[in-house]
């Protein structure tokens, strides 16, 4: 009798822990089996509460995007590795059916593994599932091209980031070219050759590699934007005798320069007649086009560059071209009217002083012709708010003398002028017997048009 009491008495706390034991016998069995079970990957979205399309499917994902991944088996997962990269993920997103995860800045992209690159792997305990899916890095961007108006033929550098494994690039007029491009490892620049047929009226380059896609501004080979080619492209204008003055015959037409070579005539700026030049000098040597009654750049460029276009947007463009070293003293006065006397670092003007890097004074010199690029609202009258096209074109219009011109200039550089900072640094002038060369002298657009990975 009182061996059943004993047994009545703890048979509930039995019963229980027998219930107990059974469901975590049950549950050790689910999460082997969920752990065993293999994983199917059915589609991949990306996640952008930015986009017009916030959920939309895709074949790719950049560096810190965030993807949701539909399929099967998630449950018991332990590990993901994108192009062989440990990826943390937060087990609140991971259902059975689905797992939301962001890729890392740090994923490898092209220096992965073979065997690892441009796949996610997903482990767990007993399994493991490898799914094919392209990983790129951040969207490429171009910031400059080597020569924007190169002879056909002629190989161009063109620069900026995420550059990796260009396989096309697609000229003004739809001119592609898929051979030939040598591409820069880490992605900062790639080569290609110019074709024939480029367009005329020019525009942007497109390009198209590992990363995505990626446009230029629109001043490549923009040839309806000169205003003098020395070629019959715009008048060459002088007058008078004064030494300074650039004279038809002053200019040259002899085949210089290494890789991109000279078109044609072009100007020196110290011509042969002048052994060297004086230091603390000021309008060394001048060029100007024809001005009034010849030169109408509304007529000419608001076709294409409207007047209402921010001036951030608007550049002179030119090529240059330094055969031997030049530093220390001697700069190009660029000129949008004939006003200036020289020594200027106010009005229409841009001081060029390629030397002058990072405060210090460093040789600048080219192998061959290479374009610069300088955006309108960089000269002095406009750097300090913000103008649109109209405002120059209006100045122009308004000035006595509508020449525009380059001076070689060889006086006393201040650092402060040439930074806009306050600065005590002075560069004084010496006599200097520099060549410097330039051809091409043009307006062009800096609008970019915008590459979109998904279309609307």
């Amino acid at each position: 009798m009182k061996q059943y009491i004993l047994n009545k008495k703890y048979w509930a706390p039995l019963a229980f822990l027998g219930m107990m034991c059974c469901a975590l016998l049950f549950t050790s069995c689910d999460n082997e089996d969920s752990a065993s079970k293999s994983i199917a990957i059915s589609k991949v979205f990306l996640e952008d509460v930015n986009s017009a399309v916030p959920d939309r499917e895709v074949s790719f994902v950049r560096l810190g995007q965030t993807i949701r991944i539909e399929g099967s088996g998630f449950s018991g997962l332990k590990k993901v590795y994108i192009n062989g990269y440990s990826t943390y993920f937060n087990v609140v997103f991971v259902s059975d059916n689905s797992i939301i995860l962001t890729v890392s800045g740090d994923t490898p992209t092209i220096e992965a593994e073979p065997a690892d690159r441009n796949t996610i792997r997903f482990v767990n305990d007993n399994t493991e599932t490898v799914f094919p899916f392209q990983i790129r890095a951040s969207s490429p961007t171009i910031s400059s091209i080597s020569n924007t108006m190169p002879n056909p033929g002629e190989k161009i550098t063109v620069s900026g980031a995420g550059l990796t494994e260009i396989n096309k690039v697609v000229f003004p007029g739809n001119v592609t070219v898929t051979t030939g491009i040598v591409s820069d490892p880490d992605g900062e620049f790639f080569t290609v050759t110019m074709p024939g047929g480029v367009s005329d009226t020019g525009g942007s380059i497109f390009v198209e590699g590992s990363n995505g896609g990626a446009y230029s501004p629109a001043y490549f080979n923009f040839k309806k934007g000169l205003l003098l080619n020395f070629d019959g492209s715009g008048s060459h204008g002088y007058w008078g005798t004064s030494t300074s003055m650039i004279q038809p015959e002053d200019l040259e037409s002899g085949t210089i320069g290494a890789d991109n070579i000279s078109q044609g005539k072009y100007v020196p700026h110290r011509p042969a007649r002048i052994a060297s030049f004086d230091a603390a000098k000021n309008r060394c040597t001048e060029v100007w086009t024809a001005g009034n009654g010849v030169d109408n750049w509304r007529a000419q460029l608001t076709p294409y560059i409207p007047a209402n276009t921010a001036l951030d947007q608007v550049a002179f463009q030119f090529e240059v071209y330094v055969p031997d070293a030049w530093k220390d003293s001697g700069f190009l006065k660029i000129c949008t009217i004939n006003n200036f006397n020289g020594g200027e670092w106010t009005g229409g003007c841009y001081n060029y002083v390629p030397w002058i890097v990072d405060g210090k004074s460093v040789a600048f010199q080219t192998t061959g012709w290479t374009t610069v690029t300088i955006p309108l609202n960089k000269f002095y009258a406009w750097s300090k708010e913000a103008f649109t096209f109209e405002t120059v074109l209006a100045y122009r219009e308004a000035a006595a003398y509508q020449n525009f011109g380059i001076f070689f200039e060889n006086s006393d550089v201040k650092l402060k002028d040439v930074t806009g900072n306050d600065s005590t640094v002075e560069f004084p002038s010496k006599a200097t017997s520099v060549k410097v060369y330039t051809d091409n002298w043009r307006i062009v657009s800096l609008n970019t048009p915008t590459y979109n990975d998904f279309p609307n």
